[in-house]
Order: structure tokens, then sequence, then C-alpha cells
């Protein structure tokens, strides 16, 4: 005990990087893209400074420059040029993602891990993530699973490393696994939004990725922020169903919900740090009330204490060049 014990002994010099318990590396990192079919030149965000919807052609070129930074991987979000109640464009083979994924392997083939999101909001005509009942504005579970299906095998086919299904419908992970299996495609790994929640802070995604919904939200099908033991359940699920790696999204309010998943299931985890933490921290940082640089390492440095083996971010080219 004090004044024997002194606990800032090890906080001087050196010897604080020694005892330091965790650390942020580039290779903890994904980093978003947008590609957007519709458009020939960047088109930004204004509630997210820096990041542009792309058109496909400069997909690899984006790709590219992330990879030089060091970072491994990148997770790419689709904006079609016709959408349709099933989102059809979804699974076509010549869809924007398809292509996306197309381009940049041919320009830089194992350079950079591709991983693409699988949903339907951005391909539907009303922004929901699964076929709809109109009638009874009710987002159908069962009528969704086959087409997550074919979706996941056309990114697949077009060259993804890795699929990411992000609809929180229940069974899409087994319905997914089962087409890529029936498919050839039996070495591309799944990693799934299994403890997807309800949340306000993906307001300016929705402006990213043009994935409003014309009716409702999203509470039917995305979980509660209240609950913390369902999402046990839902990962557990997810895992039983044949999820490589789980994730948590968002990342920073629910910290407490991403450390008892890697604690109870100990298999490869992520974190997404959503559009809503990244547009505070750009916002507060210009308005000078606080140090954008030192609170993003801050951020991203407790998702990682949390548990989180990889961290899809925004800041990832920001934190790339810090670490540099």
């Amino acid at each position: 005990m004090f004044p024997q014990v002194r606990m800032r002994r090890l906080r001087n010099g050196k010897i604080r990087e020694m005892v330091r318990e965790t650390s942020l590396s580039v290779n903890d990192l994904i980093y978003p893209m947008f590609i957007d079919e519709n458009i020939d030149s960047p088109m930004t965000m204004s509630s997210m400074p820096g990041v542009s919807r792309l058109p496909v052609e400069m997909a690899s070129d984006e790709a590219k420059e992330a990879a030089d930074l060091g970072i491994p991987a990148v997770i790419l979000f689709g904006i079609p040029s016709n959408k349709d109640e099933t989102g059809s464009n979804a699974w076509d083979e010549n869809g924007v993602v398809q292509r996306a994924v197309h381009e940049i392997k041919n320009e830089l083939g194992k350079d950079v891990y591709v991983i693409t999101d699988v949903c339907l909001c951005e391909y539907t005509s009303h922004g929901h993530c699964g076929v709809v009942d109109m009638e009874k504005e009710q987002i159908l579970n069962d009528p969704t699973l086959p087409l997550l299906g074919k979706t996941a095998v056309s990114h697949a086919l077009a060259g993804a490393d890795m699929v990411a299904p992000s609809g929180m419908m229940d069974g899409m992970i087994k319905s997914i696994r089962n087409a890529l299996d029936q498919n050839n495609c039996k070495d591309i790994p799944i990693m799934s939004y299994a403890v997807k929640y309800s949340s306000a802070f993906y307001g300016p995604f929705r402006e990213a990725a043009d994935s409003g919904y014309s009716f409702g939200d999203r509470s039917s099908y995305q979980m509660d922020p209240a609950n913390s033991d369902e999402a046990i359940r839902e990962a557990e699920l997810d895992i039983l169903e044949g999820a490589d790696v789980i994730m948590v999204k968002p990342a920073l309010s629910y910290l407490d919900i991403l450390h008892r998943i890697k604690t109870k299931f100990n298999i490869p985890t992520a974190a997404y740090n959503v559009s809503g933490e990244f547009a505070m921290i750009k916002a507060a940082g210009r308005m000078g009330w606080l140090d954008e640089k030192k609170i993003m390492y801050e951020v991203l440095l407790s998702i990682k204490r949390a548990g989180a083996d990889m961290i899809l971010t925004y800041f990832a080219k920001d934190l790339a060049r810090m670490l540099q």
C-alpha cells in the first residue's frame, strides 16, 4: 500500500509505452466506401467531411489509396441506378457493387481485402432491408432470405473476399452460407452484423448510402438499444449458423456489448464506428471544441480495448496517416 506502492512509477518515460495494454494498428482497420453508379465524379457528403460517394470507375483508385496507407480491407456499399420493391439490382451480376469489386480486384488483386455489405435497403424503392407487405407495412423475413443468398453469391462470384450481411433477418447467415456452399463459394467467409441496434447514430450514413425508408423505421428487425442479453442470443445464433466473424454496430455507445460478446464467444469480432460517431467528432473538431485527432485516437482505442479485433471506421485513412 501507499507509500510503498506508487502507481505513478510506471507512467513516466519509455516505461509508459512498455506497459501499455492495448495498441492500435493499421491492420485493425476496415475502410467503408460508397459506390454510386449514377455519378461520374465524387459527390461529397455534407454530414461526413472527407467522405464521398464515388463512381464505379474510381473505386479502384480509392481502394488503392487505402491500401497504400497500409489499410488491409475495404467494405463496399452500392447505390444503384434503379430501385424496385424487391431490390433486384442487389444480385445483378452487372450491379454496382459487383462491378466495383471486379474493378478493384482487377487493379489490386490480393493487395486489398474486399468485403461487401449484403443488404437490400440501398436497392429497394421503400428503403427497408427486405421484402415488404405494403398493405400491412410489414417487413417479411422468410421471403427475404433467398434474395440475400443470391446477393451474397453474386458478390462472391464477382471476386469479393468476404460478405457481410447487415439486414438483421432471422436465419440470414444459414441461408447465405448454404447459398455460397451450393455455388462453389465454400471458402468465402461471412462477417455477420450479428448485433445491430436500431440506432439514431446511423443518420449520416443514410445520406451517404441513399438508404432512407419510406415508412416507419427499422425497429421491428434491428435491436432495441435497451437490450444486452438479447445481443448474446443474436451472436450465438449467427455463430451456430456459420458466421466466421461477428460484428457489433454501433460501437461507441455499445462498448459493454462488445466486451460481453468477445468475452463470451472469443471469436473474431468486429465493431462499426458508425457515421454519427464520426460526424460528431468531425463537427466538434471543426468548431474547435475538441482536438479531433486525439479524440479520434482515443475513441478507436476504446473500441479496440473493449474487444474489437477489427474496426470499420470512416477515420481509417486519417488514423493510418497518424500511425505512420
